[in-house]
């Protein structure tokens, strides 16, 4: 129900040094001051790291805890059911702490012998093309924030539970980390927005919101799916569609609800065929040409 490029709660930081996490109205932490003043202290630590330095770790209280402990025995469930095999196995290696939040180098610990990916942190929103063009050096940068207690089944924005269970369980998977160095390959090759946004809406479809066909039922193998508790029951009610990486690049939604369309492969391979090449070769011409495509398309018609 969200994506990286827009609903994280942007961040500021004053000419007097001070961090403040700017949380929509709607969240269910805005009238919580601890809440906020936590978000506020956790976005200050991740602006202060730099690369070589040691990772930011977070006296996590009994209550982040507690909400940890929660997700992860639900969505634990979830995934016996609902996840693809590739994932299910790759979690089992990773075999990430369901009664603690990970630190972040601690997932990184597990993760880099797995697939060589390592997490780094964030205050919130990367900008896209860092984002995705770290994924060439398999860099993952990840927030350290836990969402309101309140809600523990629910965010309105991706925090520690969405990129350590939903990503860092996908990518764990070294045939998922591969795709995902393509990604950031193709982002270092891209120079012009237009195509950038093209490759986002194309790993929105795949790697946040992917579904595969596996011994006859449809299972997820998208973070976005992974992580959230509400989706991950709802999403074989979508509109399922083959895989078509123009379709995905170009298609219009809206990223505060369930998504109602969402791209299925056949089989990991396929995913890897299909998506994965098109990540590998795509340049700055890849939407003029799906564009050129559609317009023949619809003049045929």
């Amino acid at each position: 129900m969200f994506t990286e490029a827009q609903l994280y709660s942007p961040v500021t930081r004053s000419g007097d040094g001070d961090v403040t996490v700017h949380l929509s109205d709607e969240h269910p932490g805005v009238g919580d001051p601890d809440y906020r003043a936590r978000r506020n202290a956790i976005a200050a630590l991740a602006l202060e790291y730099a690369p070589g330095k040691p990772l930011p770790r977070i006296a996590y209280t009994e209550e982040e805890q507690q909400v940890w402990r929660t997700v992860s025995y639900e969505l634990a469930r979830k995934h016996e059911i609902y996840a693809c095999q590739e994932v299910r196995d790759a979690a089992a290696r990773l075999d990430l702490p369901d009664d603690h939040i990970p630190q972040l180098d601690e997932v990184s610990a597990k993760l880099f012998p797995l697939s060589g990916f390592h997490y780094v942190p964030a205050a919130g929103l990367v900008p896209l093309r860092e984002f995705f063009g770290s994924f060439a050096d398999r860099i993952f940068h990840s927030t350290q924030y836990i969402r309101h207690h309140s809600a523990p089944l629910y965010t309105p924005e991706p925090d520690a539970i969405h990129e350590i269970v939903g990503h860092a369980n996908q990518i764990a998977s070294p045939r998922f980390a591969a795709i995902y160095q393509t990604v950031g390959e193709a982002v270092n090759r891209l120079t012009t927005d237009r195509a950038l946004k093209f490759l986002a809406d194309v790993f929105w479809f795949s790697m946040e919101f992917g579904v595969v066909r596996e011994h006859g039922e449809v299972r997820c193998y998208g973070a976005g799916l992974l992580s959230s508790f509400g989706e991950i029951t709802e999403f074989r009610d979508a509109d399922l569609r083959p895989l078509d990486v123009i379709e995905m690049g170009t298609a219009t939604y809206d990223i505060t609800h369930y998504q109602p369309i969402l791209y299925c492969a056949e089989s990991i391979s396929e995913i890897e065929d299909v998506v994965g090449e098109f990540f590998a070769t795509m340049d700055d011409e890849t939407p003029l040409r799906a564009e050129r495509g559609r317009s023949k398309v619809a003049g045929a018609q």
